[in-house]
């Protein structure tokens, strides 16, 4: 393809008359036949582009995968304006709003289609997919597809094998944060050739790096102080809890200042009320978590200050990343409390599953035949492993060679005909009508709605499976049937057929105890960068592997030439103060299943939840969370010696 089109394209329908560091390289190699990259880009380094102006040159479509549904809006406004076709397909669609982007994939009127990764393990999506010619197929945050990056996440695995099932002709990742380490996994996770991947470096000479090491008692008055000195512009302040985030909004609130919260524990409506005001501000301040700023698309933020540490290096840089994404000057502070620290070694510590639970997982993974369709929901509870330790633990059997993933499929259909039954049939003829016929012969009746198995009713009319599958799906297109889905099911097949349970369940532990020791020492990293005797801005884009030889002349070191040294903690009362042992006792004794083993207890204590804990109703116990502030691995000492 000839590279004045892409010149023409970005200046036409993007309205811009050149390309950002690495965009250029990025294209070139996508725009090859069966080209791929990796565009390693800082926040707001322009990644949306580089899968955004060659949808627009490529014959079929382009997916986008992003677990960021707030990005997902932004860009399909924002293409929308330019005359360019985009939708997303996400559980907050209406049926009818569903039914119209499929029919435009189809009709082959899109140009782009924005998903989330969850959404490749929908069976009829998948076959929606696999029926059309996919040009391009392009992931955000990347980073997730390697086990030893920051936000691990095994559904990014997934992503590398739809790829390939449907067949996509390129492949483009992107992520604005990634060591060597992280960069070599992506590649080889998507199959592209590291050669292919475009670093454009992480240094942003534009953000002062600030390091305040502060006492406990004193930060909120200096968080006050900063912000009413703070240069004019939008702000945002990063804590690490739901809870933090409201008492600091009141906080600020009470000094005038135009602060609200956000974090995933509010509705939806108040997320996306207090985020619009905040994108449309001149001034305004949001106090959030980490689930705040991601995909949205707001240049003139002026300060970001961590009230509370980062969990390490990669999430610092990209959340610093919000901050002067138009390029001019713009202050970066962080707050450095080190009675943060065990709150965030107990979400890395409180993760690693019991040896029981990993032992009665195998034994039962080992103890079905070589074909396994796994309720995911119900593997978890039956052995107290939350959702994402238990599909870590699958991955990592994955990786061994032990499983190997298929496609997920529903187990369950409920039809509720728009007419009744014979009006349905009476749409059909010959042998279709009779099939169809067949289909809800052999459905359970309730009232309105009808409930199908699949795989049963193809087993009692000799049909595949993939047959009444598809005839649900149609009724629902055609708009002859609502049809909902039910009991998700996840494939694997065991490859060997003899396999050490006691082998497999050391293997694990392994895995998940050296994973727990790597999410510790990202913490370490924070507090060694606050700490360094040399330039800070140099200490952080070397974490990424690049090298600066020039100091910055900017951050808090090269600015007063003296390393920062960390107040000593905050002293805790005795442990045992602090607990009303009688309760707990009691407790402990009422529910064996949600506490009987001391890890249980601890979790509870340190305010971690579980299946097991949500079963027995304690997350909402007044003594859930009551040792949140203590080390982890001292409050499990303490558990274990009662």
């Amino acid at each position: 393809m000839r590279t004045d089109a892409v010149d023409v394209v970005l200046r036409e329908r993007f309205g811009l008359e050149s390309f950002r560091p690495g965009q250029r390289e990025v294209l070139t190699e996508l725009l090859k036949p069966h080209g791929s990259a990796l565009a390693v880009f800082p926040t707001g380094g322009g990644k949306s582009l580089c899968y955004q102006l060659p949808a627009l040159l490529l014959e079929g479509l382009t997916v986008v995968v992003s677990p960021l549904i707030a990005l997902m809006k932004d860009q399909i406004d924002a293409l929308e304006r330019r005359g360019i076709r985009a939708a997303r397909l996400d559980s907050s669609l209406s049926l009818e709003e569903s039914r119209e982007v499929t029919e435009s994939l189809r009709d082959g009127t899109l140009k782009l289609l924005y998903v989330a990764p969850e959404r490749f393990n929908n069976e009829r999506f998948m076959g929606l997919l696999s029926e059309l010619s996919i040009s391009l197929f392009a992931v955000d945050e990347a980073h997730c597809v390697s086990e030893w990056g920051h936000n691990f996440r095994p559904d990014y695995l997934k992503l590398a094998q739809a790829a390939r099932t449907l067949r996509a002709e390129r492949i483009l990742a992107l992520t604005a944060t990634a060591t060597p380490q992280v960069v070599h996994d992506i590649c080889e996770g998507f199959g592209i050739p590291e050669s292919q991947a475009v670093v454009t470096g992480f240094y942003r000479n534009n953000l002062t790096l600030e390091t305040t090491p502060t006492g406990l008692e004193a930060r909120d008055a200096l968080l006050v102080e900063r912000l009413k000195s703070r240069p004019p512009g939008t702000t945002i302040v990063y804590v690490t809890l739901q809870k933090t985030a409201e008492r600091v909004a009141a906080l600020l609130s009470a000094e005038g200042l135009p602060a609200s919260a956000y974090h995933a524990g509010l509705e939806s409506e108040d997320r996306e009320r207090v985020q619009d005001a905040w994108t449309h501000s001149a001034k305004g301040i949001v106090v959030a978590t980490i689930a705040f700023g991601m995909g949205i698309d707001k240049a003139d933020v002026r300060a970001v200050y961590h009230y509370n540490l980062p969990k390490g290096l990669e999430s610092y840089s990209q959340e610093i990343g919000r901050a002067g994404r138009d390029g001019k000057a713009s202050v970066v502070e962080l707050l450095a409390c080190p009675d943060d620290v065990p709150t965030l070694e107990n979400f890395a510590l409180g993760d690693t599953p019991l040896p029981e639970a990993l032992t009665a997982l195998v034994k039962e993974l080992l103890s079905s035949g070589p074909e396994l369709h796994l309720d995911m929901y119900a593997l978890g509870n039956r052995h107290d492993l939350r959702p994402l330790v238990l599909r870590t633990a699958l991955t990592y059997l994955e990786l061994e060679g032990v499983l190997r993933q298929g496609t997920p499929f529903y187990a369950g259909y409920k039809v509720q005909p728009a007419g009744s039954v014979d009006a349905l049939v009476g749409k059909f003829q010959g042998e279709r009508a009779r099939f169809v016929k067949e289909l809800f012969a052999h459905a359970k009746k309730g009232r309105t709605w009808y409930t199908f198995d699949p795989a049963e009713i193809a087993k009692a009319l000799d049909q595949p499976r993939d047959r009444v599958v598809k005839a649900l799906d149609y009724f629902q297109e055609q708009g002859y049937a609502e049809v909902q889905v039910a009991e998700p099911r996840q494939r694997y097949t065991r490859l060997r057929e003899r396999e050490d349970p006691k082998a497999l369940v050391s293997l694990l532990q392994e895995r998940f105890q050296k994973r727990e020791v790597q999410e510790v020492s990202r913490v370490r990293d924070v507090l060694r960068l606050v700490t360094h005797d040399g330039c800070q801005s140099n200490a952080l884009v070397a974490h990424f592997g690049e090298q600066r030889e020039a100091p910055c002349g900017h951050c808090t070191f090269c600015r007063t030439g003296v390393a920062r040294v960390l107040p000593p903690p905050h002293p805790r009362p005795d442990l045992r103060e602090q607990l009303d042992a009688a309760t707990f006792r009691s407790l402990v004794a009422k529910h064996p299943e949600a506490l009987g083993h001391p890890r249980q207890a601890a979790r509870f204590l340190c305010g971690l939840s579980s299946p097991a804990l949500s079963k027995a109703k304690l997350s909402g116990h007044k003594l859930f969370g009551t040792l949140a502030e203590w080390p982890f691995a001292q409050v499990l000492m303490f558990c274990e010696a009662r």
